[in-house]
């Protein structure tokens, strides 16, 4: 009772769903301790991000159909937020607190704005104007290097509390330095449960039920006393500000900032990868689907390096299975993934428990 209250009654409803989830909360949970090592904390690290900047996106998406080009820029607003906060005002909590609220703030009025006057546009007429919004904020954070750093961005750092000097004991715990940085990752990982969590509430809430409808017929919604202008703007603000949250949190654990970063075209690509991957409409979805992507992301090179290594007898194999052609196997994965999950990992695990 208490697990489906946490979960506001969405369940798996998938055995095998089930499982995947509660290894991966684990996983995600021990990280630290079951993969040791600076690049898996910092891989585990992303996927937390992404997991929240995701789901986020599948609010608008997935639950309201709304195709936005516009996310990464709210996703670079809150890392843009903590690091010129952090940057200019010093090391303290204080600055934290001052750039995440100062980056809500300006994501709460962009959204507003971008929302109320662009959500009446149709379609992919809405795409676009997200679209040049999101490139002239990009543009303008490049170009103001008074303010962001420019194209170099900005380096800062944080409280003593979560750097990676501050040491808590001499003594490792089952061979982990408990120190700043172990403290840090665990931070992100309650945030991200937590944000998780609230998204799940917010989707199965009537005002969840009421995006789906529009989704699935907006005129149909409208005509039974919905103001769907007013949802549908309510749910980009909610997706921007959970977005805005997810870039403060990349900008903790990196304790840098710059547009390649937070604001480039490719995370977009990314996201909406992860989106279909997972599948549309469910928030567990995107835990799934930034599991596989940024782990295939970070580790394949590394795959691939092996199996040229073990094919060299093959020139034509080793030089197919060049770590060089990752992008390529990465593609070759995300239509296999398409082919075989149409409705993604989580819908076709749904229709199959179903059945």
């Amino acid at each position: 009772m208490f697990l489906k209250r946490l979960l506001s009654n969405d369940m798996p409803r998938s055995r095998l769903l089930a499982l995947l989830l509660v290894a991966l909360f684990i996983a995600l949970a021990f990280a630290p301790f079951i993969f040791p090592g600076v690049k898996a904390l910092s891989v585990a690290a992303k996927i937390l991000v992404f997991v929240v900047l995701v789901a986020s996106f599948d609010l608008l998406l997935g639950y309201t159909g709304i195709v936005s080009f516009a996310h990464t820029m709210f996703f670079g607003i809150g890392a843009y937020g903590i690091a010129i906060s952090a940057s200019r005002l010093g090391p303290n909590w204080g600055a934290v607190l001052l750039g995440l609220a100062a980056s809500l703030a300006v994501s709460l009025v962009l959204s507003f704005a971008i929302g109320l006057f662009s959500l009446r546009v149709r379609a992919i007429f809405f795409a676009m104007i997200t679209l040049a919004v999101a490139s002239a904020f990009q543009t303008l954070a490049s170009q103001l290097s008074d303010f962001t750093g420019g194209e170099d961005g900005l380096t800062f750092k944080l409280p003593e509390l979560i750097s990676p000097s501050f040491e808590f004991s001499g003594e490792p715990f089952l061979g982990v330095s408990l120190d700043g940085r172990l403290l840090c990752y665990y931070l992100l990982f309650v945030a991200a449960v937590v944000l998780v969590l609230a998204l799940l509430r917010i989707v199965n809430s009537p005002f969840g039920r009421v995006l789906q409808a529009i989704r699935e017929n907006e005129f149909r919604a409208e005509a039974i006393g919905y103001r769907v202008v007013v949802y549908r703007t309510t749910a980009a603000v909610l997706s921007a500000l959970f977005a805005t949250l997810a870039g403060a949190m990349l900008a903790i654990w990196l304790r840098y900032n710059g547009p390649d970063t937070s604001l480039s075209f490719e995370i977009m690509i990314d996201v909406l990868l992860i989106v279909v991957i997972g599948g549309m409409g469910t928030i567990y979805g995107a835990a799934i689907g930034a599991v596989l992507f940024v782990v295939a992301q970070s580790y394949l090179q590394d795959l691939l390096r092996v199996g040229s290594e073990a094919a060299s007898g093959l020139p034509w194999l080793a030089a197919l299975l060049s770590p060089d052609r990752w992008l390529l196997w990465l593609g070759v994965l995300f239509v296999l993934s398409v082919y075989y999950f149409p409705t993604g990992i989580v819908g076709k695990l749904r229709a199959r428990a179903a059945r």
